[in-house]
Parts: C-alpha cells; structure tokens; sequence
C-alpha cells in the first residue's frame, strides 16, 4: 500500500505527536507480545474466528506454535472453505473447522470439548445494522456471551478471553451498550465458575487498522475509484488505532497475564479522522456530512468511574474487578501502579498521538 505523506493539521490541546521515531522506539518496546503464553500442544479455539481478527490470529499462532488443535469456529462455511485453502491440512494438520453459532449453546459445548483455551471473537460489530436489528444484536453479543460462559463452565475450558471494544465504555448505541452487558457477563463468569473452574477476562481495545470494519479500507476505495470527495463526520473526531498484529499479541499477552476479571486496555495512539484522509486520499475535498446516530466524538477505554480500579502497567491498563477476596498484590507486586480518582483515557485527550510520518508507518505495516 503505497501513500503519499501529506500535511496534517495541529494536533488539539497540543498534545504530544510521536515522530516517526518515537513510533518505531515505543512499538519496539509496546508490541504487546510479553508476558508469553505458550500454546504448544494445546487445544485452542476462536470464535468468529473466519473475521479480520480470527485471521490474523490464525496466522500468527500457526508460525509460532505447534497446538494440538486449533479450532475456528463460525457460521459462514464459505470463509472456512476459504480459509482452509490458504492453511491446508497437510502444511497445518491441526487446523479444525467448526460451523457453529455462538446463539447456539449445545453446539458450543459440542465444539468446547477438550478444549484449553477460548478468544471469543465472534460479534454483531456494526453500529447501523445493530440499532436497525436490535433483537439480533442482542441474540448474538448478550445471549452468545451468556452461552459461551456457560458452556466454557459444563467443558471446564482453562482460559476465556473475550474481545471488547472501546464503544462499549459509557456506550451511547447499542452495539456498545450489548458489549458492556458482554463484558459484565464474562467478568462475572469468574464468580460463576467458581474457585476451580474456567477464569474469564476482556480485552478492550480501538479500530483496527488493518481490518474490514476500519473507516480506512472504507477512504482507500473512495480514493481508488475516483471520488472527488471524502465524507467526513466532523473535523474533531479522534479514534484510538491499534494493528491487526498488535491486537492479536494483546489478546495472547492478556492470556498469560489474567487472573480473572480484569479488563485489558492497551496504550496506543490516537489521530483525528481528518489526519487519516489527509494521508490515504491526500488533495480531495473533505466533505462534512455530521454525526452518525449512535457515533461519539471520541471515544472512551477507561472511563472515569473506572479510574479507581485501574492499574497501570507499562503497556496496558488493567480495569480490576471489584470481587470479594480479589487481590491487586500479584500486579503491584510485577510493577503496577494505581492511577487514582480523575483518571480516564480517552482519545481527545490520549497524550500519545501520531505526525504524518508515523500514522504513514502505520498504515504501511497494517496494509502490507
């Protein structure tokens, strides 16, 4: 993916934007793959796991890892075809295919059998299809939640790792009001499974560069097909941004790390929307067209009532949950800190941001 290095307007608040430097010295030190976690000779299984995230998890746990199994779970069979034709069994012999819907808790615990370790992928994740289809919305994020927790109990699965999202933090749609209830549900499987059963814990993080639901592929195609113009929602808006690979070693990292019941936010930049059109579609118009229902001006991974929980380690806040007889010790033991009342991380106000060269690096290495 070639892209041309544009002017981009101030950063608001004068926050500080990490030179194209500063980007390749912090990712050097950020990439989210420590603590380790080995997945050698176990059985792992991802929901949703034909998407963007599934795919790039697949990929990166093949070249690393030998598993017993590694199971893709999903409910599109033409994805898995696909699927299997670029990870064929004879180079990959541990590869299985489930069909399967996470609404459908018999087959969950049909697929769950043996199984160590769950990355539950699988969600309805766009914000205008879940306000128009509301029941479906909370059928496959609340109910699909529910049924993976359960089933994860009945197969006495090691380890749970639920994907969130930011706009699940004081949600203002339904798509993000469905992943808090999800999130809750999965911090509260802890008490459910009891002292000896599976542990459950969330990650939480932005958009995602490199994959399809992202704003970019969306400018890209714009650009590519001659538009004279880029819609733009509003000229403030700011989003967090994380790479495809980072998410997948955040998620492998919260793995090693959980207890259970924490929320995983990592610490990644943030840019306004307009700096991203200025660099994928650099010289077109720039069109305000206005807020979305549903859509924030910025988003939110920590909100403020949620400071008074949160460590803070080097990589990642951890949003710590509020048990009877949970205990901090073990993180402030490894180096955490707390970040005390006041605290929040948002996107408008995340002191790491991206210049020009940087969010180009970015862009590069999500789209190459």
């Amino acid at each position: 993916m070639a892209l041309a290095a544009s002017p981009t307007r101030s950063a608001p608040d004068a926050r500080h934007a990490w030179t194209l430097g500063e980007l390749e010295q912090i990712f050097a030190t950020r990439d989210f793959a420590a603590p380790w976690v080995d997945l050698n000779d176990k059985v792992v299984m991802v929901t949703g796991g034909t998407g963007s995230f599934g795919n790039e998890f697949v990929r990166l746990v093949s070249e690393r890892y030998r598993p017993r199994k590694l199971i893709v779970f999903s409910r599109d069979e033409l994805k898995q075809y696909e699927m299997a034709q670029r990870f064929p069994a004879e180079r990959f012999p541990f590869m299985r295919y489930f069909i399967g819907d996470v609404r459908n808790r018999d087959r969950l615990e049909l697929a769950m059998r043996g199984v160590d370790y769950v990355i539950h992928a699988a969600a309805m994740k766009q914000v205008p299809t879940a306000e128009y289809n509301p029941f479906e919305c909370i059928h496959t994020n609340v109910l699909g939640a529910e049924n993976i927790v359960t089933a994860a109990i009945r197969t006495n699965v090691k380890r749970v790792v639920a994907l969130s999202t930011d706009k699940a933090a004081n949600p203002i749609n339904l798509y993000g009001a469905s992943k808090l209830a999800s999130d809750k549900i999965f911090v509260a499987g802890n008490n459910l499974a009891g002292a000896d059963g599976p542990r459950f814990c969330v990650v939480r993080y932005g958009n995602v560069a490199g994959s399809r639901g992202s704003v970019i592929p969306f400018f890209l195609k714009l650009a590519q097909e001659g538009a004279t113009s880029i819609p733009i929602t509003d000229e403030r808006m700011t989003r967090f941004w994380i790479t495809l690979k980072q998410g997948v070693d955040f998620v492998l990292s919260s793995l090693a790390l959980m207890r259970g019941g924490e929320i995983f936010v990592p610490k990644i930049p943030s840019t306004r929307i307009v700096e991203i059109a200025d660099l994928v579609a650099p010289g077109l118009e720039q069109r305000v067209v206005g807020i979305r229902p549903g859509e924030k001006l910025h988003e939110v991974m920590v909100p403020l009532d949620d400071g008074r929980t949160t460590l803070e380690l080097s990589d990642r806040y951890v949003i710590t949950p509020t048990f009877v007889g949970w205990s901090r010790e073990p993180y402030l033991a490894n180096g955490a800190r707390t970040v005390g009342d006041g605290f929040s991380y948002a996107s408008d106000s995340n002191p790491e941001r991206l210049d020009a060269r940087a969010l180009q690096s970015l862009l590069e290495k999500s789209f190459s």
